[in-house]
């Protein structure tokens, strides 16, 4: 004989995939406006910025007030300068701290390097700014490249930190006994077979780090400054690109603000061309249980 369900029972029942239902739908349907909202964004910035992107932008320097034409290829070079000297600060900091948190660190110690960490996160990009013009521009009367590197080498060590321990903490903890027990020391095993098991996650934090920071402006307000002119010497004010497209889109020339549109899809396609790099790099290394 079948089993009688009750009303009680048939009632929870439908409760219970109403419930899970309104709750896919809300999930969905919030994912859904993320998306679209990405999507309005990316697409306005190509609208807007295609209008103004020609050869003469990304290869020439900006013109003086009242003049037409110009671009932003100064900002194009220092963007590139500022953003390598601040992996180049931040990469091994990141990472070694990273292995730290990961294999040697225990109790308080470790609590408290990650609680730390997540609060610089957290720290306001302009009190940065702030923090490096203090350090490393008054006293010295110069604003800089390398104060700006400083700035944003600060904004990527979080991010830089958790994923190279979580990167680190994916290997599984057999392969660093067993290289161990072959009889090489802790540190062959941690930098000749772990980070090298490790390093695809590794390079994925780098790059969305450098993603992070790549459209930064408030830090450089305090620090690069900006410049007309080709400047490659990182110790005096330089041309990025973040920071033009904040200038030229304040100003009241209609010509600047077409290069403005034109510099802000050049960096929105750079940190879409970063995430996706991430991503590939991420697929393509080994698999840790």
């Amino acid at each position: 004989m079948a089993p009688v369900t009750s009303d009680s029972g048939n009632l929870e029942l439908r409760v219970r995939k109403a419930k899970s239902f309104a709750g896919i739908f809300f999930t969905g349907l919030c994912s859904g406006l993320a998306a679209l909202l990405l999507v309005i964004i990316l697409g306005y910035v190509v609208v807007q910025g295609v209008h103004g992107l020609n050869w003469s932008v990304v290869t020439q320097l900006p013109k003086p007030v009242g003049e037409v034409g110009g671009g932003v290829a100064n900002g194009i070079v220092g963007t590139i300068i500022v953003v390598a000297l601040s992996t180049v600060i931040a990469t091994p900091i990141g990472v070694l701290c990273g292995i730290f948190l990961a294999l040697f660190a225990r109790g308080f110690v470790a609590e408290t390097v990650r609680f730390l960490s997540d609060v610089l996160s957290g720290i306001p990009s302009i009190a940065l700014g702030l923090f490096a013009y203090t350090m490393f521009v008054a006293p010295f009367k110069q604003f800089s490249a390398f104060s700006a590197a400083i700035a944003f080498a600060i904004m990527m060590l979080p991010l830089i930190i958790r994923t190279s321990e979580e990167a680190i903490r994916s290997v599984p903890r057999a392969i660093r006994e067993g290289a161990l027990a072959l009889g090489l020391s802790s540190f062959r095993a941690t930098v000749g077979i772990v980070v090298p098991a490790a390093r695809p996650a590794i390079v994925t934090g780098i790059l969305l780090g450098i993603a992070r920071v790549s459209g930064e402006t408030a830090p450089l307000l305090f620090t690069a400054f900006g410049s007309q002119y080709w400047e490659t010497n990182p110790f005096r004010p330089m041309a990025v690109l973040a920071l033009q497209v904040y200038t030229y889109a304040i100003s009241p020339y209609q010509d600047w603000h077409e290069q403005a549109w034109a510099a802000a899809l050049l960096l929105i396609a750079g940190v879409l061309g970063l995430n996706i790099i991430a991503r590939l790099v991420l697929s393509r290394g080994p698999k840790m249980g």
